[in-house]
């Protein structure tokens, strides 16, 4: 596994594994799973030299952080890296009122309060240094800022404006204090990442599904300004949900609903290319967003060890350049997107 050195300031270094895991589906997402079927897709990661491993208090309501205090907690400690998220609180419920209904299976019986505060972060850091076994945080997140988790642009910007006026000032406090080393923010939508980096003092953005081979809208702006700034980018969702993994197959995912039919057809047209030089497109999907300057690490997840061992396997195929310069010359990659 190769590893990616960023420092952004000084003493503040951070070394990255190319391929990170990804805890959600730890957390009971989509179906639940016991607590070796967990230790056994970490394990996995660990062997295949994943050292980066980012969770969640919404992700099973706790229950994500506590599994990664279990696995790494005979670990040394700097020898990964971890990352979580502020901006949600967890409060306990009637078990018919938790959230993620539907969505988390099997979690406690706890419901998720955005509190983008300073006490509000403070609070979420004491509760997951708590449920994660440890005494500093490598980086933390503020989670979610995005229309796609708060509705419309009126009641983000609100959340935005109450962050940036509050919270904001806790984390660059934690920062200098050396309980966490970085912090930005995990989102849906690189707009409102745009939005705080002209804004505030952030050091890594994790974006969701906003820079693969299906999405390249960053580069009009906020990937080149986030370059100049040194700013780092973890990618999270490389499949956008599913359809870069799985092709254009009936039932296929993408942005956490139903591929639409136009999707499903660039999705073909994407895989005819790769096939015709021997390359998977699921692994064209993971390696792409990792010849961009600005990221340090792509996060696919996984909920078992066989996944968990496939993600590691797929970083090492190679890719010939050729299969990206005919993704250009097809209008099915942006031609200034960074390829070999």
């Amino acid at each position: 596994m190769k590893y990616r050195d960023w420092e952004r300031l000084p003493g503040k270094a951070l070394r990255f594994t190319e391929l990170g895991f990804g805890t959600a589906p730890l957390g009971n997402l989509y179906r639940a799973i016991g607590e070796a079927e967990a230790h056994a897709a970490l394990q996995a990661a660990w062997y295949s030299g994943c050292r980066y491993f980012d969770t969640a208090p919404l992700y099973g309501l706790g229950l994500s952080e506590t599994r990664v205090n279990g696995f790494l907690r005979d670990k040394p400690r700097d020898d990964y890296l971890v990352s979580t998220k502020v901006g949600r609180l967890l409060e306990l419920c009637a078990p018919e009122v938790r959230t993620g209904i539907g969505k988390f299976f099997d979690t406690p019986s706890r419901r998720e309060v955005y509190d983008y505060t300073r006490d509000g972060v403070l609070r979420s850091v004491e509760f997951s240094l708590e449920r994660l076994g440890l005494d500093r945080i490598d980086i933390l997140y503020v989670h979610d800022l995005d229309i796609f988790t708060h509705g419309d642009a009126a009641t983000l910007q609100k959340k935005l404006d109450i962050f940036m006026a509050s919270g904001y000032e806790a984390l660059v406090s934690l920062r200098d204090q050396g309980v966490i080393t970085a912090f930005g923010a995990g989102l849906n939508e690189w707009q409102s990442a745009q939005w705080m980096t002209e804004r505030g003092d952030f050091d890594l953005f994790l974006l969701a599904g906003r820079y693969t081979l299906l999405e390249q809208e960053a580069l009009e702006s906020f990937l080149p300004l986030c370059e100049s700034r040194g700013i780092g980018i973890v990618l999270g969702g490389p499949y956008n949900s599913g359809v870069l993994a799985t092709g254009p197959v009936e039932g296929a995912y993408y942005n956490y609903d139903p591929a639409p039919p136009e999707i499903l057809e660039r999705v073909g047209q994407i895989e005819a290319i790769c096939s015709r030089f021997g390359v998977r497109l699921i692994e064209a999907a993971l390696r792409f967003p990792l010849h961009h300057p600005s990221v340090v690490s792509v996060i696919p997840g996984g909920q078992s060890a066989d996944e968990a061992r496939a993600n590691g396997a797929l970083l090492d195929t190679d890719i010939p350049a050729a299969l990206w310069r005919e993704l250009k010359q097809a209008g099915l990659m942006r031609a200034d997107a960074p390829t070999p």
